[in-house]
């Protein structure tokens, strides 16, 4: 007797009863065998899904972190680069990328031999770059101050003192700096021991601001007051047009390398606050001053003349950006040295390749500046050329 075909798992035909039930036996152990392997399959996949998954995102965010807190940021803006990690208690602090600047120096001024001609400089003391690149230049054995012009082959002598305003013409100007209020230059003549004032837009107006004082140095702060070193009494004063008296605002007590004294002070430079640091430069050191202290602080040199790296050997020309970097015109050693304050040693910023005229070497460099790029400057001194260094762009 035939029955109707009845479809279970795969719908394989079944026959009599006997035979039907070991049939329908072996064909539902198979169905079950191949469910079971199925599930198995399916849990396996899952487990997988389930430890594979968290391990990728665990590893990326691990990835992640390690880039941020190893990547450096640029100090033109930021002093340290600090990351945080996913456990916010956690901080990775790296150490400042500073700016670095070419080696090889590009002759911009002079370099044409010692001389009065208009390509040539003697002995340049003292720079100022301007806002449109300009460079003044206190061309100290020529007696006069040069206007040198952005990839200009020559200078332009500005003409201080005449019979017209009264004094008598520049003897030995050993710095120069810029009055931006009153659109005039300022000028330190040692030879003649005085602190004048020419106006560019009258050009045969001069204003003696100071006289009987041998400067070593002159700069202004951005509320107009004046300061120049006193090199022969070993002090820096401090006044503003018009006053009588200046005011003692660095040394003054007498000769010597106490904190509250100098020797031979030279280049002075007046930060934000109003902080003044003083290249004190018969004790081969530089010196920081707090508005209103009655001593100061050494922040470079201080440990005799000398060319480690510890050392200054007659510094003359300071300038301190605003991360608090201070870069110095070390003179004997024939380089520019960078430091930071609390730093035991400094490091060579360009040259310190030996007293020379090439490209990478400097000859008594007494001045150094800055242009709004942040290429860097230098009054090389004895070479009688005035040095640009390019800033290095990694």
């Amino acid at each position: 007797m035939s029955r109707n075909q009845i479809g279970l798992c795969d719908s394989e035909p079944v026959a009599s009863n006997s035979q039907q039930t070991l049939t329908d036996r072996s064909i539902l152990l198979k169905c079950f065998e191949k469910k079971k392997l199925l599930i198995i399959i399916i849990s396996v996949i899952i487990v997988v899904l389930v430890v594979t998954i968290p391990t990728v995102i665990i590893k990326t965010k691990t990835t992640n972190t390690i880039k941020l807190s190893t990547e450096p940021r640029d100090t033109a803006t930021e002093e340290f680069t600090t990351t945080t990690t996913d456990n916010p208690s956690t901080e990775v602090q790296t150490k400042p990328k500073y700016k670095k600047w070419k080696q090889h120096g590009i002759t911009i001024a002079g370099g044409n031999g010692q001389g009065n001609q208009s390509n040539q400089l003697s002995s340049p003391h003292g720079i100022y770059i301007d806002d449109n690149t300009s460079i003044l230049i206190a061309d100290r054995d020529n007696k006069r101050i040069v206007e040198w012009k952005s990839n200009s082959i020559i200078g332009q002598i500005i003409k201080v003192g005449s019979a017209g305003d009264g004094l008598d013409p520049l003897y030995m100007p050993f710095e120069v700096t810029v009055d931006k209020q009153k659109n005039a230059i300022i000028i330190c003549d040692v030879g003649i021991k005085r602190v004048i004032r020419w106006f560019r837009e009258n050009q045969t107006n001069s204003e003696n601001l100071a006289a009987g004082i041998l400067c070593g140095g002159v700069t202004i702060d951005q509320n107009g007051s004046i300061y120049s070193s006193v090199w022969n009494n070993h002090m820096v004063v401090r006044w503003k047009g018009g006053d009588k008296d200046a005011i003692v605002v660095a040394g003054g007590f007498g000769q010597g390398d106490d904190l509250n004294q100098l020797e031979k002070p030279s280049f002075v430079f007046v930060d934000k606050d109003h902080s003044i640091y003083v290249s004190d430069t018969g004790n081969q050191r530089i010196m920081k001053w707090k508005k209103g202290a009655k001593q100061g602080i050494v922040v470079a040199g201080g440990n005799g003349y000398g060319n480690n790296f510890n050392q200054l050997f007659e510094p003359y020309g300071v300038v301190v950006d605003n991360l608090g970097q201070i870069f110095i015109a070390d003179c004997s050693n024939h380089r520019i040295m960078r430091w930071r304050e609390g730093d035991t040693e400094g490091s060579v910023v360009v040259g310190g390749n030996g007293q020379g005229d090439d490209p990478n070497q400097l000859y008594r460099p007494t001045d150094l500046s800055f242009d709004i790029e942040g290429h860097l400057y230098v009054a090389d001194t004895d070479n009688h050329r005035i040095q640009k260094y390019e800033l290095y762009i990694e």
